[in-house]
């Protein structure tokens, strides 16, 4: 029988932080592997189609020094998923070379696999041909254009490919998009632990201390794997897991409490028990994986749809505020009769905190506000474009008039100079579908290398 496994979980994503005294007290546990997720679809679909990372390169340094200094040092696995924040070549890529500075500064020598998630759009398209594709939860049926129209596309890797990684001899093992859980999973399943359990720690860990009380994405998190069991303990001692802080996380981004899909089947959590083992600690049995019938992955990708500029502007005006709707209304009919030839080819939108600008159209309880906040913010196909509609749009609103109006000098407020800023891209998710694959290592070739000083 396998002895109990440690896992370490430094923070909830690779350059998020976290504190040395925690990380620390996290090593005298005897971690026998140090994991950590390093992306999110979170941020939205920008970095995907950007291939930018979303986390400074000097937070991911620092992180990524203390991670190799400790786990080189002790001769056990460092694994990271997502690299880069959204996991394709260019964020794969932008991680290896700070791996390799880290390496060349501190004098380490490893072995390293690196492990792409990019497919084609030439080999996804013939796997919707095929019949291969189909869409993941609201996304609609997978078209051709929008495949054409992605810069980048990611299929999320389960545990079996860092698994080979693992088997090759890796030291660090350094991954494209990958299945959250899978980075915490690789090892024990390797190892001959369950894979309900192994899957269900790294699902709690992958956040690592936000399942603790008080939550903290830039803090440690300790995972005790047994045959039959899991403990949860936050390393720092200011930190305490609880039932229902565990047991809330589990639920954490997901629509079915009980079933939680992934790559090759599902979690399944019904005869799941949480219980308190200690004061700081929480003890889990009984999640089982259920294997489904053919192995699937999830594929995403993001496409260009025009570049953004935004103004951002306060009003406490009353009168503003109750006239806003109609104020709103007539600056967007003024713009669009100052740009007949652009029709189609901008949109203008505007987002009013205070108000609803969280929630939109589907607010429950819009309240009149005695101040708002307001962002105006134009997306077209150029970026001059962009920049020329908004600054008539912000002039418009700026001096637009309504009834019971006290003063001409201007409805708004502008807490910076210049009032209008240049975004850049402007991207949607063009895929979120998931792909029939014949086996769980093929679209993810694994490649190894010497690392040295």
């Amino acid at each position: 029988m396998n002895k109990p496994m440690v896992l370490l979980s430094p923070t909830a994503i690779l350059g998020y932080g976290f504190p040395e005294s925690s990380f620390s007290r996290g090593l005298s546990f005897h971690p026998d592997i140090i994991a950590v997720d390093a992306g999110s679809t979170d941020p939205g679909p920008y970095y995907l189609g950007s291939g930018k990372s979303f986390v400074p390169r000097g937070a991911v340094k620092r992180d990524l020094t203390y991670l190799l200094r400790a786990a080189l040092s002790r001769r056990i696995p460092l694994l990271i998923g997502t690299a880069g924040g959204s996991g394709a070549r260019p964020h794969l890529n932008w991680c290896r070379e700070i791996i390799l500075e880290v390496a060349r500064e501190e004098g380490l020598s490893f072995r390293m696999a690196v492990i792409p998630a990019d497919i084609s759009k030439s080999y996804l398209l013939e796997a919707l041909a095929a019949g291969k594709v189909r869409p993941l939860g609201p996304a609609p049926e997978l078209q051709e254009a929008e495949v054409a129209a992605s810069t980048y596309l990611v299929a999320q890797m389960g545990a079996e490919p860092l698994m080979a990684a693992l088997e090759g001899g890796a030291d660090v093992v350094l991954a494209g998009r990958c299945y959250d859980p899978a980075v915490f999973a690789a090892l024990p399943l390797k190892r001959g632990y369950p894979a309900g359990l192994a899957l269900h720690l790294g699902k709690i860990l992958e956040c690592a201390a936000i399942a603790a009380l008080p939550g903290s994405g830039s803090d440690c998190m300790i995972g005790i794997l047994e045959q039959e069991r899991f403990l949860v303990e936050p390393a720092s001692l200011q930190r305490r897991a609880t039932v229902d802080s565990v047991a809330a996380h589990t639920l954490y981004e997901k629509s079915d409490p009980y079933r939680l899909p992934g790559p090759g089947g599902l979690l399944d959590l019904s005869e799941s028990t949480f219980v308190q083992a200690g004061d700081r600690s929480v003890e889990v049995r009984g999640s089982r994986f259920c294997p489904a019938s053919t192995y699937t992955v999830k594929v995403e990708g993001a496409r260009l749809i025009g570049y953004r500029a935004i103004s951002i502007a306060g009003a406490r005006d009353p009168r503003f505020i109750a006239a806003l709707d109609e104020i709103i209304a007539g600056v967007r009919e003024r713009t669009q009769d100052n740009f007949p030839g652009e029709a189609g080819r901008f949109e203008l939108i505007f987002h009013v905190y205070g108000r609803d600008g969280v929630m939109g159209p589907q607010e429950p309880q819009p309240r009149p506000a005695h101040e708002v906040g307001i962002v105006m913010e134009a997306v077209a196909e150029s970026p001059e474009l962009a920049e020329s509609v908004l600054g008539f749009a912000r002039s418009t609103m700026l001096h637009y008039g309504f009834p019971g109006r006290l003063s001409t000098a201007g409805n708004l407020a502008f807490p910076y100079s210049p009032s209008d800023f240049k975004v850049g891209g402007a991207y949607v998710f063009s895929v979120y579908h998931l792909l029939t694959v014949d086996s769980p290592e093929a679209l993810f070739p694994v490649a190894f290398e010497e690392v040295r000083p």
